[in-house]
């Protein structure tokens, strides 16, 4: 890891660094549930309405339903994502013989990194969406993660149950991290050459500022992915099941919804993006620079 991002000066305390990364990770909780919501329903009229409602009839405890799983996995799918990009990037350089990474192989990189995230992630996200949509109350499908899988493996086992929607994941994590990476070693290695400083110059605010504007670039080119993913993650099955497969599942969408059908729920993900992003890269350029 300490080779795909160079060491940052930071500015302030490291608590403070940290802080920000927490408060990013609080945002991500308490949004996703509206994001997943206005994905796979027609109920809510918008962000807003979606969060009035959900906080209304389900109270607040509702906007931590299937927190549990990806909470206990994120740092696991977070070192996977940079050993990843590490590994292809370290691949690229020898290939290379000491030329500079184009962009083209920045994305590639981190394509693969995302590629090798997916089989943590599918399953880790498919779970979070069950309980995210499942009925509230007594009418509710699962009464936790651990009952979610059990179900889902009694019904299709645990590659067509657990690992539903695998496919479109792939894709989703191929392009989202390709985008992520590149775009933030584009902007940091643009603010070097054009202050004419180092890397490990740029303070750390600018390093947050990047990594959150590459957040909202990750979004901006993987989104109608995600899309597909959540309605395939919250489907039915059996007689029940609308989508017989990723491409049945864009068809419909379009022919249902039109093109805003691939971008609902896009407004609060890009509000959450640039927190949990920014708070992401800084993170990990400070604990790099405390163990280099």
């Amino acid at each position: 890891m300490a080779e795909a991002l160079e060491e940052v000066q930071p500015q302030g305390s490291l608590a403070k660094d940290l802080f920000s990364g927490a408060v990013g990770g609080v945002a991500q909780v308490l949004i996703d549930i509206v994001k997943v919501r206005l994905q796979t329903t027609t109920q809510y009229k918008n962000a807003l309405d979606a969060a009035s409602q959900i906080l209304k009839n389900e109270g607040a405890p509702a906007f931590y339903k299937g927190t549990l799983t990806p909470l206990i996995g994120i740092g696991a799918c977070v070192s996977v994502q940079f050993a990843g990009f590490n590994y292809a990037k370290r691949y690229f350089e020898t290939a290379n013989k000491g030329s500079p990474l184009s962009y083209t192989q920045y994305y590639g990189a981190g394509a693969f990194a995302g590629i090798s995230n997916t089989l943590l992630s599918s399953p880790i996200e498919h779970i979070r969406i069950r309980l995210q949509t499942q009925p509230h109350g007594a009418q509710r499908l699962y009464s936790g993660p651990l009952d979610c899988v059990r179900k889902l493996t009694a019904h299709e086992g645990l590659l067509k149950g657990v690992y539903r929607g695998t496919a479109v994941t792939w894709l989703r994590e191929a392009q989202a991290y390709g985008v992520w990476f590149a775009s933030f070693e584009y902007m940091m290695n643009s603010d070097a050459a054009r202050n004419e400083v180092s890397r490990s110059q740029i303070p750390t605010w600018k390093v947050a500022l990047y990594g959150g504007l590459a957040g909202e670039a990750l979004w901006l080119s993987s989104y109608p992915f995600d899309v597909i993913k959540s309605k395939m993650q919250s489907d039915g099955f059996g007689a029940a099941q609308k989508y017989k497969s990723m491409r049945d599942c864009f068809a419909k969408t379009f022919a249902q919804e039109g093109l805003r059908g691939f971008w609902k729920g896009l407004a609060p993900t890009l509000l959450r993006a640039m927190p949990v992003s920014g708070g992401t890269f800084a993170t990990v350029e400070l604990t790099m620079r405390m163990i280099s």
